[in-house]
């Protein structure tokens, strides 16, 4: 019987995922807290273990040689990587597996709460209801404004093909282009600099690359309308939050909504908490109970194909 390691909070609490490994005959260890794991706790957890099913707990290489040599795969369950050391696992031949594509639609669907919470101030409205105020605040439609979607992958692709429904003129940019996206949905590929200008609405869905780090910043943001709002449900870095803050304070552009800050969780003091035009969720993108069911279904499947010594189908790939 192998031992599996959940530290997954959503995981742990999916009975499909965990009934995969069960039917499988192997022991489920579940060590799951509020927050991410620090690298000495996980040290601490992972030693005896066949194979982890992880968050975004700190998978260092220290962590990964105390999982040695029993450790099997590491399993993420989502997409991102970026807290697992996959070259130290390559070393020693344990596999980074990923569940690519289970929470695509949950993502999407987060971004077009926030575009619309943003577009009618819906949050804003709420809490002067609740205070006792009856004041309308002026809104604007999303038909017939323009979309920039910056990466059109999975999660991107997705927004597009509802922005379409919406009525929206829809424009992007990226370095692999989807013809299939022009011929269906009237996408016009454009430079980076051209979409950032021409937006209404800037959606990102980019990964955090040096080319990427701090991509909105008081460059871009001064070249975007007044009217513009940013929605990133991506990653917190790619925002530079201080230039961010200035541009929402001094009305260089109207709002951002995200599901991602460069520190998680926020500190009580930061700036743009204060702000009523931005919008925020907890990194809830991927956190619906369908969303979660996939991820778990296709962590739980990589572990066991992998403790029946088959390949895994989700492995990342490292480059020597």
């Amino acid at each position: 019987m192998a031992k599996v390691l959940i530290t997954a909070r959503s995981v742990a609490a999916n009975k499909e995922g965990k009934a995969i490994l069960e039917n499988a005959g192997h022991e489920i260890i579940t060590h799951v807290s509020d927050g991410v794991k620090s690298e000495a706790e996980m040290i601490r957890i992972i030693p005896g273990m066949d194979a982890i099913i992880a968050g975004l707990d700190e998978i260092t290489d220290k962590v990964i040689e105390a999982g040695a040599p029993g450790l099997k795969i590491i399993a993420r369950n989502g997409v991102g990587y970026n807290k697992v050391d996959v070259k130290a696992a390559a070393k020693l031949g344990i596999p980074v597996t990923l569940a690519p594509g289970t929470n695509t639609i949950s993502v999407c669907e987060l971004v077009f709460g926030l575009m619309l919470s943003l577009a009618r101030a819906i949050p804003v409205q709420d809490a002067q209801i609740r205070q006792g105020s009856w004041k309308r605040n002026l809104g604007c439609e999303l038909y017939g404004k323009v979309l920039g979607v910056l990466g059109t992958g999975n999660i991107g692709s997705e927004v597009i093909k509802r922005a379409h429904a919406f009525g929206m003129e829809i424009i992007a940019f990226d370095v692999w282009q989807k013809p299939e996206l022009c011929r269906n949905y009237n996408v016009r590929y454009l430079s980076l600099e051209e979409v950032v200008e021409k937006a209404d609405f800037l959606t990102m869905h980019l990964p955090v690359t040096p080319d990427t780090k701090s991509l909105m910043n008081e460059r871009t943001l001064t070249s975007m309308k007044k009217s513009a709002f940013i929605i990133n449900t991506a990653r917190g870095e790619l925002v530079d939050e201080k230039d961010l803050f200035h541009a929402l304070k001094t009305g260089t552009i109207a709002g951002y909504g995200a599901d991602t800050l460069t520190q998680e969780p926020p500190a009580p003091d930061h700036p743009l908490l204060t702000l009523p035009n931005v919008v925020l969720t907890p990194h809830c993108g991927a956190y619906t109970e369908d969303a979660v069911t996939r991820c778990s279904v296709t962590a739980a499947q990589e572990v066991v194909r992998v403790l029946s010594h088959q390949e895994p189908k989700h492995a990342v790939a490292v480059n020597a």
